[in-house]
């Protein structure tokens, strides 16, 4: 695509947009049409998936922080998910979606230009596959909140995030949902273990080592101020991960079935999984543990759910459960590292294991274990899981170096980190001058 075809779509956007004109008269009618089973369906999954972030993770994040900072995490939830939201429409589905490019889409469908309520994707509408992709750039980044909870400005939030969304998600989502060089090697990603958590998870880990610890880690207790709000997010992240796994299958058929029953019984082995590495290691069970196990079952299916049977996605999520335990356990008692709410832990630790049993247990011939079968072309388990392998240090390499050089570039721009007094007052009040509780009124 030319620059000045560019230039000219551009400009057609913006005077649609003034005119309050819809750009889609560009395009010619489509003849096409869709299922309208599968739209029924995917218009649900898509609000699920909505519903993870809104209001289930800023709920799940909101409730583990202390008192003073609990209106912020939800604030930065919204604005990530307004933020996200209008990129994706302007710029973002089409660098993502379109093109036949090995690392990047192109500018064709910028601002949805061409598009039209009539095209189909699939077999669903194209604007509702516009609006599934929509609601995953919105908690990708929106996940990354948990690495540098209760000690970023506002305003970095808002130039880190939008310029990640662009620069880190979008390109991988290319490179393996779009047509990019993973997705042409056959690498195995049903619904955005690599994708989504560990460009996420790799993300809040560099995040907080960039920022450093919150004042006071190691030396007293930052305990959750409300595991009542966690559970209750906890809850809706269980939930709308249905939609999550079970909407990727883009469909209703017996795939989409599948994926949504692996991800139940991931989610519960790895529930049961975390609460008893806990009972071991503690004495007691917790109740953040076992919301936190739930979690890193529900990541560590993700990439295999549309690939593997109940059995391996039984093992899948006690294995995240166990794995994902000892690695909180090292990235904070080890490694000293305030990732505040055990992002890369769970979420992108959980990512990566997962994406790798995708190449394992999708494969047929392993009695009780069996998938559905390795990507097109395979010529084996091996094969598979090498492309996996491939894919998981490609992303996280990528992921961790843009990531660093990004917080860097907006340190400069805004700074990155409020001061330690204003740490200490908390960011409801400094950043916001709003408090999330009354406490004068409940006598507290």
């Amino acid at each position: 695509m030319s620059l000045i075809s560019i230039r000219r779509r551009a400009s057609a956007l913006f005077l649609c947009i003034g005119l309050g004109v819809s750009p889609t008269v560009w395009a010619a009618p489509a003849t096409a049409t869709f299922d309208k089973a599968d739209t029924a369906w995917m218009m649900m999954a898509t609000a699920l998936v909505l519903f993870m972030t809104l209001p289930g993770l800023a709920l799940f994040y909101g409730g583990l922080v202390r008192v003073r900072n609990v209106l912020s995490v939800l604030m930065q939830c919204f604005a990530i998910c307004a933020l996200s939201s209008l990129l994706w429409f302007f710029i973002g589905y089409s660098l993502a979606f379109s093109g036949h490019g090995w690392f990047i889409g192109n500018l064709d469908r910028i601002g949805l230009a061409g598009i039209t309520p009539n095209d189909v994707t699939g077999t669903i509408p194209s604007f509702l596959f516009v609006l599934y992709q929509m609601t995953f750039a919105v908690i990708t980044p929106a996940l990354i909140i948990g690495g540098f909870a209760e000690r970023l400005r506002f305003s970095a939030l808002l130039w880190f995030s939008a310029l990640w969304l662009l620069i880190v998600y979008i390109p991988v989502v290319h490179w393996i949902w779009g047509g990019g060089w993973l997705g042409q090697l056959g690498m195995l990603d049903f619904a955005g273990g690599t994708v989504v958590h560990i460009t996420a998870g790799v993300a809040a880990l560099v995040a907080a080592i960039v920022l450093g610890p919150r004042n006071g880690f190691q030396k007293r207790p930052m305990a959750p101020h409300n595991l009542t709000m966690t559970v209750s997010g906890a809850g809706m992240l269980w939930v709308g991960w249905f939609g999550f796994n079970g909407g990727s299958a883009l469909a209703v058929d017996g795939q989409a079935v599948s994926a949504m029953l692996v991800t139940h019984l991931a989610a519960a082995a790895g529930c049961i999984a975390w609460i008893s590495a806990e009972w071991i290691r503690f004495g007691k069970p917790s109740v953040l543990g076992i919301v936190t196990g739930m979690v890193a079952g529900l990541g560590t299916i993700t990439p295999a759910a549309g690939y593997v049977g109940p059995a391996a996605a039984i093992l899948i999520g006690l294995a995240g459960g166990i794995v994902c335990f000892a690695a909180t356990m090292f990235v904070e008692r080890v490694l000293h590292i305030d990732d505040s709410l055990d992002v890369f832990p769970v979420h992108g630790v959980g990512g990566m294991l997962g994406t790798l049993a995708a190449g394992i247990f999708a494969a047929t011939g392993l009695g009780p274990l069996s998938g559905y079968g390795l990507a097109p072309g395979m010529s084996g388990i091996g094969a598979q899981f090498g492309v996996q392998l491939l894919g998981v240090v490609t992303v996280l390499v990528y992921t961790a170096v843009l990531t660093w050089g990004l917080l860097k570039l907006v340190d400069k721009l805004v700074g990155l980190r409020i001061g330690p007094d204003d740490e200490d007052i908390g960011l409801d009040i400094t950043e916001h001058e709003e408090r999330g509780y009354d406490l004068q009124s409940t006598g507290m």
